[in-house]
Parts: C-alpha cells; structure tokens; sequence
C-alpha cells in the first residue's frame, strides 16, 4: 500500500493592499504620514514665503513671479492637489493618533500636568484648526478674490491685491494671529519629527529643539514682514 507524502504547505504572502494597511493602522505608520506629509508641508511654506518677499522688490517683481505660477496650469493645478492631499493626511494622521491616544486613557487624569508639555505642543489641537480656517480665508482672498473688503480685485496684479488686502488692519491683524499659530505648530512639527524618525536622545533633542527655532524664526517672520509694512506703509499701492 503506497501514500503519497502530504503536499507542501503554501504560504502566500500577504497582498500588499493588506500590508500598507496594517501600516497605516499603526502609531508607526501614522507618525511618518505625518513626517512626511509635514515635510512636504515645510517645503512649500518656506518656498511660499520666499515667493512673498518679493513684493520688497516692487510690483514688477511679484507680478513676474505670480504669472511664472501661472504659466504652467497643468503643474500648478498638479502642486495644489498634492498639497490637499498632504494636507488630508496630514489631519487624519492627527486625528487618528489622538483616537489612540485617549483610548489609552479613557478615563482621564484627575490634575493635567504641563511639566514635561510645551505651549506649542499643548495647543496643536488649537493652531491646527485655526491655520485650516486661515488657509480657506487666504485662497478666497488673494486666490479668487471673493472677499476683499472694500476694493476690486485685479486679477494678475499680486502686488495690488497683497497690499490693498493687507492695508485693511482687522485682516492684516488676523493675518499675524494666523502666523503666530504658524509658529507654534511648526516649532514643535519640526522638534517632534526628530522623534517620529526615531532620533530621541537628548543630543539629537537639543539639534532638533534649535532647528525648530531658527525655522520658525525665518518662515514666520519673513510672513509677518509684510503685514507689518504694509501697515507701517513702507509698502503702498502705486
């Protein structure tokens, strides 16, 4: 009587549909998504603000540099959608680190302690809805041109706009309110990347704690630069 030997078991791999979802699923998948898309995030305010600064070489200057924008519709149209996308993930790596985070405590603590907590880090869950509100503010204001208050909007004069919208000082003070948001959650995006990438020591702490600061010195004060000379009127409507 012969038998045959049990045939070799097969083991499939996982799809990877499966994989990147158990990824994704995970405090360590979700802090990279918001590394990277932070990352990608950084990269485009500081190329923004230097694109902003401009305007201090005059109209001609920030025209030129609103129209090369505009020259390629296909890749600015390509940029703004990689930028929702970024900014989708970068919210819903947020929100679901947090849903984590309380599940591990439901309960609560009797006394919240802020030894060891940062105001940047202690008010992440505010600038970030406040800069989401700023940034739907900014693209009807200088994007469309839908709410100016009390001028025509000049499509293709970026230096009009900037300083005619910037001269009305209720929008001009939200504006700096928005980029003191910008600062505090930059600062501690920049420190606390160090830490979703693994680089805790302290040594490693006190580089990311410095480029975080000088970071957030260069971008937001390049951005508040503006309003403030427009409403010193060291910049004017020509």
């Amino acid at each position: 009587m012969s038998s045959s030997a049990p045939a070799a078991a097969i083991v499939q791999s996982p799809p990877a549909e499966s994989r990147l979802a158990r990824i994704l699923g995970s405090s360590i998948g979700q802090k990279l998504v918001m590394a990277a898309t932070g990352i990608i995030l950084s990269g485009f305010v500081v190329g923004h603000m230097v694109g902003n600064l401009t305007v201090f070489k005059g109209a001609a200057a920030i025209n030129a540099y609103g129209a090369a924008l505009r020259k390629f519709p296909a890749v600015l149209w390509g940029v703004r959608f990689g930028l929702l996308l970024s900014v989708g993930l970068h919210i819903w790596s947020y929100l679901a680190l947090s849903v984590k985070s309380w599940g591990a405590r439901p309960k609560g603590y009797r006394v919240t302690s802020y030894k060891e907590a940062s105001l940047a880090s202690r008010t992440m869950r505010w600038t970030g809805p406040i800069l989401g509100a700023f940034v739907v503010f900014h693209i009807l204001h200088f994007t469309t041109g839908t709410i100016h208050p009390g001028f025509a909007y000049i499509s293709g004069d970026v230096y009009h706009n900037l300083v005619a919208g910037l001269s009305y000082a209720p929008v001009a003070a939200f504006y700096i309110v928005a980029m003191a948001c910008l600062a505090l959650h930059v600062f501690h995006g920049v420190w606390s990347l160090f830490q979703s990438l693994g680089f805790s020591q302290p040594r490693y702490d006190s580089f990311a704690r410095r480029l975080a600061t000088l970071f957030t010195i260069i971008v937001v004060g390049g951005f508040v630069l503006i309003p403030f000379a427009v409403l010193a009127g060291f910049l004017k409507l020509q």
